[in-house]
């Protein structure tokens, strides 16, 4: 199995910055992808933010030019810098990992971790 432990939300005013942080531990041989998504109360959940084993990063239309993500290899983690923050980008956001696990037989799968608040509010 595959752990993820997520920080770094919290209360912000608008206009604000929150850097999110989510490391992977476990059975890893390798991770393909990496990312945020998040879900606002009443809302379906949302990709916010993938980054693929290659670097190649996508972003919801609505953060393009105000979050960036990133990945550190060496440490299984990835990163969600967030700027300008507006009330709307309030949810709670979670980290999604795509990997393959050790072998074999090297079964590959999807994990969530438990998610943090992000609160933009004055």
């Amino acid at each position: 199995q595959v752990q993820l432990v997520e920080s770094g939300g919290g209360l912000v005013q608008p206009g604000g910055s929150l850097r999110l942080s989510c490391t992977a531990s476990g059975s890893i041989f390798m991770i393909v992808a990496m990312g945020w998504y998040r879900q606002a109360p009443g809302k379906e959940r949302e990709m916010v933010a993938t980054i693929n084993n290659g670097g190649a990063v996508n972003y919801a239309d609505s953060v393009k030019g105000r979050f960036t993500v990133s990945r550190d290899r060496t440490k299984n983690t990835v990163y969600l810098s967030t700027d300008s923050l507006k009330p709307e980008d309030t949810a709670v956001y979670y980290c999604n990992v795509y990997a393959v696990m050790t072998g074999p037989p090297y079964r590959h799968d999807a994990f969530w971790g438990q998610g943090t608040q992000v609160t933009v509010s004055s």
